[in-house]
């Protein structure tokens, strides 16, 4: 059993303790893959009700982590071509495979691994606060939560045009004290009050 809290959702479909069981087997693999995974959302979609070729599944994974949040929202593409007879199973391997694949990117991503740009960045976040003195602020996640970064931080545009609610993206990375914003990039003026 995951250690996360992780909900899951059926729509149009019937819960089924076997389907459930597999998504929690591959929720555990997103665990190890990943340890700081702070919660799991996972929606099974029945999109069509067809007694002879079987049903086309859609499955999303919502996936919380320190400073943001990441989605897969997969349908099999082009199910009758790919699979002999589509099932809920197939669609939950690829939405997974595909939650893996983000989770080890996002991983990579924190560690500095990766190069990235603003239009690369996963993470959208709006200004909560700048310290007085010009040397450090908080962005509010998505999530809620407040994620420190000191100026160097800020990679495009000027720190003077930061204030409460300017838009920003960013890439979070574990620090000594927990995660920060260790990239920064401002999309957009504050807005006016």
């Amino acid at each position: 059993m995951p250690q996360i809290p992780l909900e899951i959702a059926f729509h149009n479909c019937s819960p089924s303790e076997a389907v459930e069981a597999a998504i929690h087997e591959r929720v555990s693999k997103l665990e190890r893959i990943y340890d700081r995974l702070t919660s799991c959302r996972v929606s099974v979609e029945a999109l069509h009700q067809q007694h002879r070729n079987g049903n086309v599944y859609e499955v999303h994974i919502d996936m919380l982590v320190p400073g943001g949040q990441l989605v897969v929202s997969r349908a099999p593409h082009k199910p009758k071509e790919r699979y002999a007879s589509p099932d809920v199973y197939t669609s939950i391997r690829d939405a997974f495979d595909a939650a893996e694949r983000q989770l080890i990117d996002y991983k990579q991503q924190i560690r500095g691994e990766v190069k990235t740009s603003p239009e690369q960045n996963l993470f959208h976040g709006q200004i909560a606060e700048i310290d007085p003195n010009g040397e450090f602020g908080f962005i509010l996640t998505g999530e809620g939560t407040q994620l420190y970064f000191h100026r160097n931080a800020l990679l495009e545009g000027e720190w003077e045009k930061l204030a409460r609610g300017t838009e920003v993206r960013y890439v979070p990375k574990d620090g000594d004290t927990g995660p920060t914003a260790a990239k920064v990039w401002l999309v957009s003026e504050p807005p006016s009050e």
